[in-house]
């Protein structure tokens, strides 16, 4: 998914593995292909920012979203994390979803279906009103195309509370696992059920606020939310 602020995919390629970003373990799974990272990327709402301060590790949940060749996230400009990745330090950006329990006839080969995402470097923080209200559009019409438009604008002081940091696509690495159950060969004769369960995201009937203003309908943009 493309957002709608206008920066695209400048797709320079695909990913190169670096050390860090080297799948060893079931290198199979492994994905560097760029449109391959970016459509996990843009199925996700939620990352994992994982960040030291005075040595002390910290993972910090957080929404975020994707333009271009960069990822966003956001938050209060009193946040510790926002403050201190401004500064430079280095950040280990993840994300995972869950699609599937993958059932065999044992435990040991019983796993999990799932995508993941991580990417290293340091995040910059997001200066100017100009780019701070860009990215938020793109936030907006990433999760609800089209609501932008009807809001409210962001009053200057909301700009100012709120922190803003982008990090480049740059060192990233996405790891995959589909299909089925991968037994040993002489555990297919088990009378074992095994399969895959699958898990999804969907999104629920939409909620009026009780304050709703008498009159307001439902947009049809909630028919265009696209999640996981």
């Amino acid at each position: 998914m493309n957002s709608a602020s206008g920066g695209g995919d400048s797709n320079p390629g695909d990913f190169q593995p670096t050390e860090r970003t080297r799948i060893k373990r079931l290198h199979q799974r492994a994905v560097y292909d760029r449109a391959g990272v970016y459509a996990i990327l843009d199925a996700g709402l939620v990352c994992h920012v994982g960040y030291v301060i005075d040595g002390q590790p910290f993972v910090t949940p957080t929404a975020y979203w994707r333009d271009g060749d960069r990822v966003y996230w956001h938050g209060s400009s009193a946040s510790r994390m926002l403050r201190h990745l401004g500064r430079g330090a280095p950040v280990c950006f993840t994300v995972s979803m869950l699609d599937g329990l993958v059932l065999a006839r044992s435990g040991f080969h019983s796993s999990i279906n799932y995508r993941s995402v991580i990417a290293y470097g340091k995040a910059r923080l997001v200066e100017g009103e100009a780019e701070k209200l860009a990215a938020l559009e793109a936030f907006s019409e990433r999760l609800t195309p089209g609501r932008w438009a009807r809001l409210r604008p962001p009053t200057e002081q909301e700009l100012k509370a709120t922190t803003m940091v982008s990090l480049d696509l740059k060192e990233v690495a996405a790891k995959v696992r589909t299909g089925p159950p991968a037994d040993d060969e002489q555990d297919y004769d088990l009378d074992v059920w095994a399969g895959v369960v699958p898990v999804t995201c969907v999104t629920g009937p939409p909620e009026d606020d009780s304050r709703l203003k008498p009159g307001v309908e439902r947009p049809a943009y909630l028919n265009n939310m696209v999640v996981g």
